[in-house]
């Protein structure tokens, strides 16, 4: 069976991360996002995936491949051009990348699912695509209901009595809302409603291919699903992704590398005196990363591999992606670090180099100052620092 994974966006609401990590390698404790996704098609026998890919499109191309060892087939349909030598990324909407993989040559050839790249889900594919085939819908949007109190994050699905789609609300107020029932991003189509996107043009599916489906009556329907779906459309989602997988929260993701402790997990030669740290789990640590004596972690904490975290430093409730130094007095609470970036958990940004930080959190790779420039500009940042 086939399918389709939507990764050509530029996944503006995860920035800074998507500087240079496309949102489908966005790390779930080690492991890229979108590597769930294969696993979940596989495993319900979608086993012929096309990606349309733009932002970043190397990336995606040379981690996954052609999906050997995912088990499956997989296809890449690139949306941009070459400028002066360089890929330019030009997404043609989700719909739009449909039609386009359909015009190079008839792909979809039957009922097929479309997947967005950004989400953690275990949906029960097989029990969806029955329940689609059985209404003899051409279309069929899995939802999920939310409480009423966060409907206005979502695109809102209505439908009558029988699951049949009569309107969509894009993120409308508690108050306005028609439904509790969200469009997950999850699609199930039949080949036909491909003629319904115009060709060689940027279109969307949720917003221009689903209303022309309900302007013209088509057997368009939805049907909400009890499962697990973790979207990372933001980086609060990221964190609380990264978050509910240390918690036990998200069933479907297993905390990598060896239990040393309860609640602590490592990969392969970590360098660390358990007797002289402070840590509290749950707590996730990186292959090769080094903490020395008298730092403090509290979880839900998530270090990547190849990390530093030196003597007098704090990590409470954060991620540190990889490479990541952290200097004696570096306190980070509610915090997501990233190369030159310090995230909160809402998503506001501090660039390192700007604040002066960048000889407290750095990368690792870069040479440690010595103590008397480390001293200073511990000095010169403590009170800046207790605010992070």
């Amino acid at each position: 069976m086939k399918a389709m994974i939507l990764a050509a966006g530029k996944g503006t609401r995860v920035r800074p991360f998507t500087y240079t990590i496309p949102k489908p390698l966005m790390p779930i404790l080690q492991k890229p996002v979108m590597e769930f996704l294969l696993e979940l098609l596989r495993k319900h026998g979608f086993n012929e995936i096309m990606v349309n890919v733009s932002h970043l499109a190397h990336e995606i191309e040379g981690y996954f491949r052609d999906g050997q060892r995912f088990g499956v087939q997989i296809g890449y349909s690139f949306e941009g051009k070459i400028v002066k030598g360089e890929l330019i990324g030009e997404a043609i909407g989700s719909a739009g990348g449909i039609r386009r993989i359909q015009d190079f040559n008839p792909f979809f050839d039957d009922t097929f699912v479309v997947l967005c790249g950004d989400a953690l889900i275990d949906l029960d594919l097989t029990a969806a695509l029955k329940w689609h085939k059985e209404k003899g819908a051409i279309a069929t949007v899995i939802t999920k209901s939310v409480p009423k109190e966060n409907v206005s994050s979502y695109g809102v699905v209505v439908t009558d009595e029988n699951g049949r789609i009569e309107s969509f609300q894009e993120k409308p107020s508690v108050e306005e809302a028609l439904s509790t029932e969200i469009n997950t991003g999850i699609y199930i189509f039949e080949p036909e409603v491909i003629d319904y996107i115009p060709p060689n043009q940027k279109f969307d599916i949720g917003s221009e291919l689903f209303p022309k489906l309900v302007e013209i009556g088509a057997p368009f329907y939805a049907v909400s699903m009890d499962f697990e779906w973790v979207d990372l459309g933001k980086v609060p989602d990221y964190w609380h992704a990264i978050r509910g997988v240390l918690l036990g929260e998200i069933k479907n993701v297993q905390i990598p590398g060896v239990e040393v402790a309860p609640g602590i997990y490592t990969g392969i030669n970590v360098a660390v005196n358990w007797d002289k740290v402070n840590i509290t789990g749950p707590v996730y640590i990186g292959a090769m990363t080094h903490i020395e004596d008298g730092a403090t972690i509290v979880g839900p904490t998530a270090i990547g591999p190849n990390c530093w975290l030196c003597s007098g430093s704090t990590v409470e409730n954060s991620v540190i992606f990889e490479y990541s130094r952290l200097g004696s007095g570096a306190c980070l609470i509610d915090k997501l670090v990233y190369g030159r970036y310090c995230v909160d958990k809402n998503g506001a940004s501090i660039d390192l180099q700007a604040a002066a930080l960048d000889w407290l959190i750095t990368d690792r790779r870069d040479a440690a100052p010595d103590s008397e420039q480390a001293e200073q500009v511990i000095k010169l940042v403590q009170d800046y620092t207790t605010k992070l």
